[in-house]
């Protein structure tokens, strides 16, 4: 059976732009009857974001952590791709790099001769926050601004949190480096639909792929093959009482991750006391409290609180512009233990 392409979207940004909060919203506006798969990629060892995500009907998603997807070759992109791709044939894929991702070596690696046949590269979209253009630790960064120039469209996250003054900002900051994308804000409002998401980012393509190629594409791995590393397998599922600890650095960004079984149960207002001592660029977590399962998200002091429906366990990810005392760290955590 022949298929059209897969359209593909990029959901790019630095880190707490707000990325996984916009797929969230997306996912809960889809079009009916749609399947949408997404694509996760953490700087982190420790998956997260899904979890951030929640669950949605006809949607399946997968993790990449520990990096930006295009390093190794690329490898554990092309695995992750083939295996939603052959397990959700989906009507459209998101793809949400790391803050700390390489946008344009993504694209490229999605037009290898592997992927380009299935995948139809649509909308690449940058999130930034204007109120950073004031923070040399963003615009002094390279990322940041690679970012920005990749992207077709450039979303202008937390209008809610920003002054009149902000657009006008970020419209400069483009003109001074000779890009003239689009500039649409969001805020909290509800996303009920968006079709930004529908331009084709390539000239349209003549025919549609023949099965052959679609085979190729979606060939199952064989067992112990190359492809089979930890990178692709989900994060074992802890026991009751055990943490499990995962450490990464990545050029001058470290990062340490956290799983605790489900047995661990927090105290609501000292993990909060906690989360707000802890000296990190970036803090995200989704935590099993006796208040309930408490999703956490905080940016330099920007913090953020939800509450979650259910968790299989407790996850933290701190990214920090130095390497911290994790075991110190860890040890905190565990104050926080709940007895009740």
């Amino acid at each position: 059976m022949i298929r059209n392409p897969v359209p593909v979207n990029l959901i790019t940004g630095f880190l707490g732009s707000g990325k996984t909060t916009l797929i969230g919203r997306l996912l809960a506006h889809k079009p009916e009857g749609e399947t949408w798969a997404v694509l996760l990629n953490e700087f982190g060892e420790v998956g997260l974001d899904a979890a951030l995500l929640g669950k949605h009907a006809e949607v399946v998603i997968r993790e990449v952590p520990g990096g930006c997807l295009c390093c190794a070759a690329g490898v554990p992109t092309q695995v992750a791709v083939n295996q939603l791709l052959a397990k959700a044939r989906p009507d459209r894929l998101l793809i949400e790099p790391t803050g700390l991702g390489h946008p344009a070596q993504i694209l490229k690696l999605l037009q290898n001769p592997y992927l380009a046949p299935v995948l139809s590269i649509q909308t690449t979209v940058c999130l930034v926050d204007p109120r950073v253009l004031n923070d040399p630790r963003y615009t002094g960064n390279p990322l940041f601004n690679d970012q920005l120039a990749v992207a077709d469209l450039i979303l202008a996250s937390k209008a809610d949190a920003w002054g009149p003054d902000a657009l006008a900002a970020l419209q400069n900051y483009l003109t001074e480096r000779g890009l003239r994308q689009e500039i649409l804000s969001i805020g909290d409002k509800p996303l009920t639909y968006a079709p930004w998401l529908t331009r084709s980012r390539l000239e349209p393509r003549t025919k549609t792929p023949n099965d052959s190629l679609l085979r190729q594409a979606l060939t199952p791995l064989a067992p112990g093959s190359v492809f089979d590393s930890r990178e692709t397998e989900p994060d074992p599922q802890p026991a009751q009482d055990a943490i499990l600890r995962r450490e990464h650095s990545e050029g001058p960004m470290h990062s340490c991750g956290w799983i605790f079984g489900a047995g661990w149960q927090f105290d609501f207002d000292a993990l909060l006391n906690w989360v707000n001592a802890v000296p990190s660029l970036r803090l995200k977590a989704v935590m099993i409290t006796a208040d309930g399962i408490l999703a956490i998200n905080r940016l330099g002091d920007e913090l953020k609180l939800a509450e979650l429906d259910d968790a299989l366990d407790s996850r933290l990810e701190i990214i920090s512009e130095q390497p911290l005392d994790w075991a110190q760290l860890e040890q905190g955590v565990k104050a926080c233990f709940s007895a009740s």
